[in-house]
């Protein structure tokens, strides 16, 4: 076990609270905020996420906190695990007190909205290209992480001394962490494997089978694969935890979110009712229009991620939508 060290956890939805447990089960003083001051005092009072994690208590060394910014000064680490959308602000919020030697690491699994950017070229920009950056990836479900269940996870790094320091915080009995350089691979997988999510739970809602769902999943990752070999990833990236390991997790589970969104809108439901019912944070919806826009780009072939797109913004039906990549001309498995 590393030295105990204090670590700051930005964001208190399921997978911040599972991280800020694990961290805190190995005896490292975490601090958890999120913006919600309401649910921050909860946290306070029960002791527990009853909202994301109920039933699970925090361990001693967890302690929510309402106030973020005279912390900043004092933590040796900073994790963040908000969505997508709200990373942004979140790194322009603590960047004028985070002192440059503080390494930062995130648990978002998604792309910049405006410029659909990988997430390190964000924190590049606000918070500079000297401090230690680091991603964690799965394949994890937030409930099996914090109950500990045994889990595999990945970390990138722009370091790898960063890399290893930061698996050594995370690592436990029943948390196996692997390390890597590639920070793009880890998160353009990330963030496509929920697209493809949505298609395997919009599969599944329409009754089809395991050929369906398996033929998705593959054809997935070649989609997957191709946008971020483009983009500068390692290609063993993508058949390693966070390619292959994250996209048969999001794809087969009910825990997934993405997989579930889908299976609503394939029963007929609005994308509103969807969300509602889900009641988190649904990253696919948002990456597909980015993934789809820098495939477009880079001129790179995504039907499934293009048929997603369509049904989610109301321009096709998910039966048109299999009829479109069932109708597709003939075509070189590796092409």
């Amino acid at each position: 076990m590393p030295q105990q060290q204090q670590i700051l956890v930005i964001g208190a939805g399921s997978w911040g609270t599972a991280l800020a447990i694990l961290l805190s089960q190995n005896q490292h003083s975490t601090l958890l905020w999120g913006h919600d001051q309401e649910q921050m005092a909860r946290l306070q009072a029960e002791r527990e996420n009853c909202q994301f994690l109920p039933g699970l208590r925090f361990p001693s060394a967890l302690t929510p906190i309402l106030d973020l910014q005279p912390y900043l000064t004092q933590v040796a680490h900073v994790l963040i695990v908000v969505p997508s959308e709200a990373f942004h602000q979140v790194l322009q919020m603590i960047a004028p007190t985070l002192p440059a030697t503080t390494p930062v690491s995130w648990g978002t699994k998604g792309l910049e909205p405006n410029s659909c950017q990988p997430l390190h070229q964000v924190a590049f920009k606000l918070l500079g290209e000297q401090r230690p950056l680091a991603v964690i990836s799965g394949p994890t479900f937030a409930k099996e992480v914090a109950t500990g269940l045994p889990t595999a996870m990945t970390v990138a790094a722009t370091q790898q001394a960063y890399a290893d320091t930061l698996a050594d915080l995370l690592r436990s009995d029943n948390c196996r962490v692997y390390t890597c350089t590639d920070m793009i691979g880890v998160q353009v997988g990330a963030a496509a494997k929920n697209v493809i999510a949505i298609a395997a739970g919009i599969a599944d809602g329409l009754g089809f089978g395991a050929n369906t769902r398996a033929a998705l999943i593959t054809r997935g990752l070649n989609e997957i694969m191709k946008l971020g070999v483009a983009l500068g990833g390692h290609k063993e990236t993508f058949m390693g935890l966070t390619g292959l390991g994250d996209l048969l997790l999001t794809c087969t589970d009910d825990q997934s979110r993405n997989r579930r969104f889908g299976y609503a809108l394939a029963q007929g439901y609005s994308v509103e009712h969807a969300l509602r019912n889900i009641g988190q944070v649904v990253e696919g919806l948002h990456s597909v229009v980015q993934i789809v826009k820098l495939a477009q780009q880079m001129q790179i072939d995504m039907p499934i991620s293009e048929q997603v797109s369509l049904v989610v913004q109301g321009l096709c039906t998910p039966e048109q939508a299999v009829h479109n990549l069932l109708s597709r001309e003939p075509k070189a498995e590796n092409a």
